[in-house]
This record gives C-alpha cells, structure tokens and sequence, in this order.
C-alpha cells in the first residue's frame, strides 16, 4: 500500500506566555517531498495509519483507535457539518497556497483545545493511486521529547535536542475512513490518539464515535427493561413510576450489585435477544474477591447463578478445567459429585447460624 504526497504542511506548536502558539515551517508539494527529510521521517507512516486496525464497537471505553461519524441534521448533508467542510477543502486543494492556507486554519483551531500540548503538528493531503482518484487527508502531531539526545562530536558527546520528535507515539486522524483496501466512508473518519488526553475529540466537535460493548449493553439493556416496566405496569401508575426512579439509579450506578427483580426465564429471555444482534457480547462479574470473565451467552449455559440460603452460589460448568502456569495442590484434586457439596454447604451454613435453622 504506497501513498503519494500531494501537499505536505508542517507545523510547530510551542508554549508562549499562557497559552499555545504555532509556527508554520514548510508547505511541499509532491516533488519537493519526495527525497526530503520529512519523507524519511515519516517513512511509510501513511500505509501504517490506513493498515492500523479498529473496532466499531471495541470492548473497552478507553481504546486509542476509533471510528467517528460526522453528525448532521436528519435529511441533511454532509456539507452542513463544519468538521466535514474542513477536511473537504483540505482534501480538494488544488495548489500548495491553497493548502496551506486550509492548514493554517486547522492548525489554528488546533491550538484552541483543551489537551493541545507542544510538538509538531503535520498536515497531508495523500493519494493511494492504486485504488482511488480523490486523496484521503491525514492530519499528524507529534509532541516534543525533550530528553531525547544524539550523538554530535567526540569532545561534547552527548547533545540534548532542545526539541525532538519521534513517530513512536503519534496520533493521527485519517478521512476518508477505508474499512477494506479499495472502499471509503465518506461520512466517517478514523482517529488514533494511544493516551488518556483526547487530543482531537475537542477539534471534531461535530463528529461522534461508536459505541463501546460495555455502553451498547448497558443502553440495550435499561431499554429492554423500560419496555417490560411499560408492559407490565401500565395499569399501576405509582408502581410503574417508582419502577423507572429506580431503572433511572440503577442505570446511573457505578455500584453494580444483582437486583433480584426478574426471573431466570425472563432474564434468559433478553440474553439470548441481546446475543442474537452482538454475539460478543462479554459478561464479567465478582463474587466476593473472585472475578469472572465470560460472554453473556455463557449464561444459563456454563454460568449459572443460585441462592444458597443467604449466600450467592455461582456454577461454571463446562467440559475441561485448566489453570494458569504454577503448581498448586488443587490442580491434583479428584472432584467430589456436586451433590455432596450442596450438602457441605448446607452443613456449614447450620453451623454458622449456630442453631442448625436453615
């Protein structure tokens, strides 16, 4: 996968007073890119960027790589989204002036973010001529590495590079999003940013991102439960609006115990609706100390959750059992029949009531 640079602008943010300035270094045009320093500095950073894999929906909220969608008006076109305009002129410069002056204008609101930190800010409009007539347009920063040094002369040594930059860690927005070599979306787009800052969320103000798992569950979820509150309780107000109070805490909690509300049938019941549209769906819960990591199909399957007096009782079954690298002595146990440590259980529990009253 080779890009060709079409126009090329670079940039150089850097603190001033209070706040964030930025210089415009050089603007090349294909040919004055190609053998330059730049071009060995970003080496075949372009395929990398395109080649880099993402989610639509990834397991974790926290990932550096995401899908972003332009957001419009219902009937509306992609022309009434300002973030979209931006990259369509960069994308249909015409001429190095052109491109730099569409740059500028990024770089300016670059700097008006909040996690906007110094470093090199690279602008690149890139044809994959293989593929595709239109250029995508890559936007690239770069933020400075003040401990890095290099090798000068034998009597100093050591030089500090006041300012260095490395592709290691760079965060990039590629438009058009390619899903597969040859097709385009172009109503998204595909950021990467690998840190907590959310170094171009705050310049795309008009783009919004999938889903996670976690945040599809929890959105299917408190709908499938408001749809059984408006089926059952239609005909008890007060019960039906004490029920949506308590959806409404429930749904917000970052405390997540089992509520004891809904039978195993119906549970099992919008599970299985649940897996039928994401079957990756993952479930992972604690008992106590113990942390189990599963799908939400493993439910009422190999996962299976009981009341054992006033003890939560949780059985995994499944056809092998193995343990992580290490020897312990449980590894050489010969299992007892399940019934017999219902029974065990139930003795314990006796004795821990101390009057034998189960």
């Amino acid at each position: 996968m080779k890009f060709e640079v079409k126009f090329i602008s670079f940039f150089v943010i850097r603190e001033e007073g209070t706040g964030k300035a930025y210089r415009h270094f050089q603007t090349l045009d294909g040919d004055a890119y190609e053998g330059s320093a730049l071009e060995q500095f970003l080496g075949g950073e372009f395929a990398r960027l395109a080649k880099r894999k993402v989610e639509r929906n990834p397991q974790s909220e926290q990932v550096p790589t995401k899908i972003g969608r332009f957001i419009t008006e219902p009937g509306c076109g992609l022309e009434t989204n300002p973030n979209y305009n931006m990259f369509a002129r960069l994308r249909s410069a015409s001429s190095r002036d052109d491109f730099l002056k569409e740059s500028d204008e990024l770089a300016r609101a670059y700097i008006q973010t909040s996690s906007v930190r110094s470093g090199a800010l690279i602008t690149a409009s890139a044809k994959l001529p293989q593929y595709f007539d239109e250029p995508f347009v890559f936007v690239m920063k770069c933020d400075f590495e003040p401990k890095i040094a290099r090798i000068t002369d034998e009597s100093s040594l050591l030089h500090e590079v006041e300012m260095a930059i490395n592709a290691k860690n760079m965060k990039a927005i590629q438009y058009p999003y390619m899903p597969e070599v040859g097709m385009l979306e172009d109503w998204e787009l595909k950021i990467h940013q690998p840190s907590h800052a959310k170094y171009f969320e705050d310049l795309l103000k008009f783009v919004e991102y999938e889903k996670s798992m976690p945040e599809l569950l929890n959105h299917q979820v408190v709908n499938l439960v408001q749809q059984h509150i408006e089926q059952t309780l239609e005909a008890h107000p007060e019960q039906k609006e004490a029920e949506e109070r308590d959806l409404e805490l429930w749904a917000a909690s970052e405390k997540r115990e089992l509520q004891e509300k809904w039978a195993p049938e119906l549970v099992m019941e919008a599970a299985n609706f649940l897996v039928e549209q994401q079957p990756d769906l993952g479930m992972t819960f604690k008992l106590d100390h113990l942390t189990v990591k599963g799908k939400l199909a493993d439910y009422g399957r190999k996962v299976h959750f009981a009341k054992f007096g006033d003890q939560y009782v949780v059985l995994l079954s499944g056809s092998s059992l193995h343990f992580e690298k290490g020897v312990s002595p449980v590894e050489l146990l010969q299992p007892e029949d399940i019934q017999s440590v219902l029974a065990r259980l139930e003795r314990e529990a006796a004795q821990d009531n101390g009057d034998g009253d189960f």
